[in-house]
């Protein structure tokens, strides 16, 4: 899918901005060919090194290939605004119709404004995240529970372009919070096994009082899902998979649960199940629940869930695109939402996955979260 929507905003880009800046015709040919072969990387580096999830090539080639992608992208959303304007002028007035519709002068800026804005979308894909700290309130909750810190970490994906070194500044600033509990929503990592152990070792120091817990991702089912699952329980990270975990502090009792990915039918695997998940947890006790994708919402809220976390969208990476992403998430991105008597918090995601590296406008984040009793 996504080539496809490369392809044609590639065809958009060549069209209606290199064929009217004026070059000769074999620059408009090769710089046409250029577009449509940038488009279509992801396929090429699956072809010949590694997969589209996770493509084994180093970081810098990634970098430069995100960023020629992302020329081809924020030329296409502003050359519609243009044609947009301009087919609007031209039913008022022709002539300044075609000025927006033909000029090369505009086409030569949005050029100028892609080239300039593509590489600090790939420099804000891959810093590490700052830390952005909420309260949420929640019913039943224990006083023994006010001011508990939990951190939440997602969309890690340690892969070529995420290396070992981003991954242990992460740690690092989420150990300095000095987090009673840990949580990872999903996709911690592209590729094998093999592949990524120097760069998902560093989350073997994550360090909190009550725990490391995590649930699985749709990339996790990508590539060898049994022995990642195998490889986070020996560097301490307790995976809920449909399952759930008392915690206690004094006289006071909270409920951990986490439940499977929605594409797990695609590979044979549970199927994200609530109701085993909260099987046996006693009556009255707050449910936090861990869910990859946020469009669980409303089933685990009608199970009874207080708060739900989640990632899986990235925010949309890009300020306008992520839209789109929100209605194909069920209209949730990024915040806080009320889901049938439910909070849900969605993080814009830790890190992203390496055949994207943009962001624009949608910073990643540590997400600290600090609770509180509902009054």
């Amino acid at each position: 899918m996504i080539q496809l929507l490369s392809l044609l905003l590639a065809l958009y880009v060549a069209w209606r901005l290199v064929a009217r800046l004026g070059l000769p015709k074999y620059g408009v040919y090769l710089l046409s060919f250029l577009l449509v072969a940038v488009s279509q990387y992801h396929r090429v580096l699956a072809l010949f090194w590694g997969s589209r999830a996770s493509p084994e090539v180093p970081g810098v080639i990634l970098m430069l290939l995100g960023g020629l992608l992302g020329v081809i992208i924020i030329s296409a959303c502003l050359l519609f605004v243009l044609d947009s304007v301009g087919g609007i002028a031209w039913l008022i007035h022709q002539r300044s119709g075609r000025y927006f519709l033909q000029a090369r002068g505009p086409r030569l800026a949005i050029g100028i404004i892609a080239l300039t804005l593509s590489p600090i979308a790939v420099g804000q894909a891959v810093k590490v995240p700052d830390i952005q700290t909420i309260e949420v309130h929640i019913p039943g909750l224990a006083s023994e529970f006010d001011g508990f810190r939990l951190v939440q970490l997602t969309d890690l994906h340690a892969s070529r372009l995420l290396q070992a070194d981003w991954m242990d500044a992460v740690v690092n600033k989420t150990n300095a919070l000095s987090p009673d509990m840990i949580v990872i929503t999903g996709d911690l990592a592209d590729g094998t096994v093999s592949d990524r152990l120097a760069d998902i070792a560093p989350l073997a120091h994550l360090h909190a009082k009550y725990g490391v817990y995590a649930v699985v991702g749709n990339h996790e089912y990508y590539t060898n899902y049994q022995s990642w699952l195998q490889h986070f329980s020996q560097i301490g990270i307790q995976l809920l998979l449909n399952e759930h975990r008392l915690i206690s502090k004094g006289h006071g009792t909270l409920a951990l649960a986490g439940i499977t990915d929605t594409v797990s039918s695609k590979h044979s695997q549970a199927t994200p199940d609530i109701k085993a998940a909260l099987k046996g947890v006693p009556s009255g006790i707050p449910i936090i629940a861990l869910s990859h994708r946020p469009s669980e919402a409303a089933t685990n809220a009608a199970a009874g869930v207080n708060l739900q976390l989640s990632g899986h969208t990235h925010g949309g990476q890009i300020l306008g695109l992520h839209k789109v992403v929100e209605k194909a998430n069920g209209g949730f991105i990024a915040g806080m939402y009320q889901v049938e008597g439910m909070l849900l918090y969605v993080s814009t995601g830790t890190g992203l996955w390496a055949g994207f590296p943009l962001r624009l406008g949608v910073p990643a984040e540590i997400t600290e979260i600090i609770l509180r009793p509902a009054h």
